[in-house]
């Protein structure tokens, strides 16, 4: 199936949450940049400002909300997220359903999909998406960089596959997840220091979160071409991912399967290099 934006039966209703630390403290797995306003008064923003975190306080796990809890999610008064929201569900960017709660409107995705930078890139890749999916099953995911976290940008799953965290428009640390560490091996030599020297979060036992590890890990990425990541998610799950190169031959997305955890899994990475050959190849990269 593609492009599904919740999970199946068989799938957390919430995102992974990091283990605690020694010390009791939930680690953050640190990376996103602050929200607009986050570290001003908020009393001092612009209005679009505000708009921006109306839109930033949905997420997955909160698809639809009240005035009131957007006001509180946001930080700005409650006659203010008031007007602000009837405004935005004038021009159809925010939606209201029959309870009245407030969700993101179709305008808003529409505008999304006409002009999103990764379009091509998904157009690209489709075709071999499905091919790898049709041959592997379980779950095929498309992701590129976004600040320290990777951003998932298309995914098939079927109803049977394995457990999968992830989903479109999702977000994963860069060091917990397959397409994260093949992002991140490619990526500039000062963003991969500033993720080794951050909070590197543990999402189970197997997750790598030592910086001397993971520095390792990074190499063997670049090396062999693919990151495997057995149980670094969910223990039940391995997630195996390879990179996509653009015209100029850098790395510019990750193509990833979600797969059981057992002894079959490294046996997918054949097929899953050969599929990243042909999205590279689709958008005018030189593979010679």
């Amino acid at each position: 199936m593609r492009g599904l934006p919740s999970h199946f039966p068989n799938q957390p209703s919430r995102s992974p949450r990091p283990q605690r630390s020694q010390d009791g403290r939930r680690p953050t797995g640190g990376a996103r940049s602050p929200r607009p306003g986050q570290n001003g008064d908020v009393a001092r923003d612009s209005v679009l400002t505000r708009a921006v975190r109306i839109f930033d306080a949905f997420d997955p796990d909160h698809p639809s909300l009240s005035v009131s809890e957007i006001a509180r999610r946001t930080g700005l008064h409650v006659a203010t997220a008031s007007r602000l929201v009837e405004e935005l569900v004038r021009h159809g960017l925010l939606a209201r359903d029959e309870r009245r709660r407030v969700r993101v409107g179709m305008r808003m995705w529409e505008l999304a999909s006409r002009a999103a930078p990764t379009l091509g890139l998904r157009e690209a890749a489709m075709p071999f998406m499905e091919d790898l999916h049709a041959v592997i099953g379980h779950h095929t995911q498309l992701g590129v960089l976004d600040g320290r976290e990777v951003l998932f940008v298309e995914r098939l799953s079927m109803p049977s596959a394995v457990i999968n965290v992830t989903r479109i428009a999702g977000r994963l640390p860069l060091h917990a997840s397959s397409s994260g560490l093949v992002l991140l091996a490619h990526a500039p030599a000062g963003l991969q220091e500033d993720v080794l020297a951050g909070d590197l979060a543990a999402f189970t036992p197997s997750t790598v979160v030592d910086p001397r590890r993971l520095r390792a890990l990074l190499a063997e990425v670049r090396r062999g071409g693919a990151a495997l990541c057995p149980g670094y998610i969910d223990e039940r799950a391995t997630g195996i991912a390879v990179p996509i190169r653009g015209p100029d031959g850098r790395v510019i997305a990750s193509l990833s399967v979600v797969v059981p955890n057992d002894a079959n899994a490294r046996a997918q990475i054949p097929a899953l290099k050969a599929a990243a050959r042909g999205i590279s190849r689709a958008v005018g990269a030189d593979m010679l």
